[in-house]
């Protein structure tokens, strides 16, 4: 059993094996520094200091990433399920005895608490096992002939290179998520990871290396997002561009992508809403909107962003979930607080700003409001009530660590409330009424309800959501089949 006591005392210094912080890109089966010579420096938003830096490569240097991943596209597909398979499975192996390592660098670039680092991992992971499974299973379908003397077959292809865009808030699991079913598929994959958290896909690359990824197969390209993306979105060689990241970003991939008409898979924005009706279990409700609006500091797409509590239990739900706000830690990711920094001063600047605006049109401040004495990028967590429909945090996502209340009196009310948005990725239910949940669960507009909990995710679930949430599924078997044409074989056996 890992030891978070152990962790907070640890550094990127102290790594049982300092191989996995690697300082370079990770192409056609090589590290390297790219053609240009720019470095990109990665900070600690817990205090600032460098951590260290990864290169900025260039376009021609990303349309070359891509050339070998369609080198190694077809000798890859051609390997047996069960190769595939087995190398997947070293791969998450080696994921799951480095998982103290991976903690540390995950802790340093991103600030998450350590407790929350050690889940990551640990989700990353599941979702390696999961492929390496699905490897050996994917073609399963297929059709009754409707014609004589005619044999039919349905089969599943992968499409070929596949580009993988991650986010800064979940380095390690958004890669696995995507790159683990491209590969179990049989794709090859091109990496591009935010600037901000590069070293955790990269020590995810070096341990693909050792897991045994031919050359080509399991590529990592650093560098400036426009630059970099914007080469994978030109080449007509990449196949499908699965991304994780804002609304705003997801629309711009999506026009970049057109002429080359590629498939794309997108997770983006939430606006997620926490419905409490008056029936609910109170506290366990309680507990379950703390979880689902501060973990990651609030910086999730996951997280609630607008609770609705029926008026009756209004006042006592504030009162108790400021209680519990008032008590929590905020600190660097290594002390294992309950609030982490966020990643970069837009991030703060748009909580003073949601705050500010609300407050304007009426709402209430509880508690918090402010930027912490902790350090420049710690943003208090905060409460705000009687925040009216108009305010900009009931219209936009908030990404960090401050929770918005308002009441409400009738179910079409609420539901009507809860459906004003075009990011429907996922959306809280607290309710002891069976027939208010079957009518509820239909009618909310979003790609996933969690009903009386908070956590849903896992590798067999499929994630993603409704409306401008994006595009396609994650996890389950309909992930690796995105990766995947289907292929429709008719044979004349006269």
């Amino acid at each position: 059993m890992t030891s978070i006591a152990y962790l907070q005392k640890t550094t990127l210094t102290s790594l049982a094996d300092p191989r996995l912080f690697r300082e370079f890109a990770y192409v056609d089966g090589a590290w390297t520094a790219g053609s240009r010579g720019r470095m990109i420096d990665v900070t600690d938003p817990a205090d600032g200091s460098r951590i260290g830096s990864v290169p900025a490569l260039t376009a021609d240097d990303a349309a070359q990433a891509v050339e070998a991943a369609h080198r190694a596209f077809r000798p890859w597909s051609g390997e047996l399920p069960l190769t595939r398979a087995q190398i997947l499975r070293r791969w998450h192996d080696l994921i799951v005895a480095a998982r103290e390592d991976l903690v540390r660098l995950m802790v340093q670039e991103q600030g998450k608490p350590v407790s929350e680092a050690l889940g990551e991992i640990d989700y990353a992971a599941s979702y390696v096992e999961f492929y390496a499974e699905e490897a050996k299973r994917l073609n399963v379908e297929s059709v009754t002939s409707h014609l004589a003397d005619a044999d039919m077959r349905v089969l599943r292809q992968p499409v070929g290179v596949a580009a993988l865009v991650t986010p800064w808030n979940f380095p390690s699991a958004m890669l696995t998520r995507k790159a683990a079913a491209a590969l179990a598929a049989g794709c090859t994959v091109v990496c591009h990871p935010s600037s901000e958290t590069p070293f955790s896909a990269l020590a995810l690359a070096e341990l693909a290396e050792r897991a045994g990824f031919p050359a080509g197969v399991f590529n990592v390209v650093t560098g400036d997002a426009p630059e970099v993306v914007g080469a994978f979105t030109a080449s007509p060689k990449v196949r499908i561009l699965s991304f994780t990241g804002s609304t705003e970003t997801g629309r711009l991939i999506y026009a970049q992508s057109a002429p080359t008409i590629k498939r794309l898979v997108m997770e983006l924005g939430g606006h997620a809403p926490f419905i409490a009706f008056a029936d609910c279990d109170f506290e366990r409700a309680v507990e379950r909107a703390l979880a689902a609006k501060f973990a990651t500091s609030g910086q999730d797409c996951l997280a609630a962003n607008r609770f609705y509590i029926e008026r009756s239990i209004y006042e006592r739900f504030v009162a108790a979930f400021t209680t519990r706000v008032e008590t929590m830690r905020v600190g660097p990711g290594a002390s294992d607080p309950d609030i982490g920094p966020l990643i970069n001063i837009r991030a703060v600047a748009k909580q003073e700003q949601h705050i500010a605006d609300a407050l304007a049109r009426g709402a209430r401040l509880v508690t918090g409001g402010n930027v912490d004495p902790a350090g420049p990028l710690f943003f208090q967590p905060t409460v705000l009530a009687d925040v009216p429909e108009d305010a900009a945090i009931f219209r936009e996502e908030t990404f960090g660590p401050v929770a918005a209340f308002a009441p409400f009196d009738r179910e079409e009310e609420v539901l009507e409330r809860a459906n004003r948005t075009e990011t429907g990725l996922v959306a809280y239910l607290h309710t002891a009424d069976s027939a208010r949940i079957a009518r509820m669960s239909s009618a909310l507009e979003f790609g996933m309800v969690a009903v009386n909990r908070t956590k849903i995710t896992g590798a067999a679930i499929p994630f993603g959501g409704m409306k401008q949430a994006g595009l396609g599924r994650e996890g389950s078997r309909h992930g690796m089949e995105a990766y995947t044409d289907l292929k429709y074989v008719c044979c004349d056996v006269s």
